[in-house]
């Protein structure tokens, strides 16, 4: 059983930086992509990065690209989502998840891609 558990979270200002974590329980997360989602009120759960098992590719959403860098250190089960420039559009609850095929397949923005995901972490960003 896979538990991915977010932290980092909170209330920063426009233009602010948050660090996000997800550590994954098992001995195996070395062996999977991970992806970052987000979830704002109203609207659909959105993609918003991805990385390689070994982490040596990565891939963004148009929306967030050269403003958050996405990474893992495998040898601590974690997952990391540096965000800086924060914009209020930012705004949402964000999701880690873990890719059940362990490669990059076409549908990789598609939630259905994932196997097991976090409870979510919060972020808010103000004007």
């Amino acid at each position: 059983q896979v538990q991915p558990v977010e932290s980092g979270g909170g209330l920063v200002q426009a233009g602010g930086s948050l660090r996000l974590s997800c550590v994954v329980s098992g001995r195996t997360f070395g062996g999977y992509a991970m992806a970052w989602f987000r979830q704002a009120p109203g609207k659909e759960r959105e993609f918003v990065s991805r990385i390689s098992a070994t982490g040596e590719t990565t891939y963004y959403a148009d929306s967030v690209k050269g403003r958050f860098t996405i990474s893992r250190d495998n040898a601590k089960n974690l997952l990391y989502l540096q965000m800086d420039s924060r914009q209020p559009e930012d705004t949402a609850v964000y999701y880690c998840a873990r890719d059940f095929r362990g490669y990059t397949p076409p549908s990789y923005r598609d939630v259905d891609s994932y196997d097991y995901w976090g409870q979510g972490t919060q972020v808010t960003v103000s004007s």
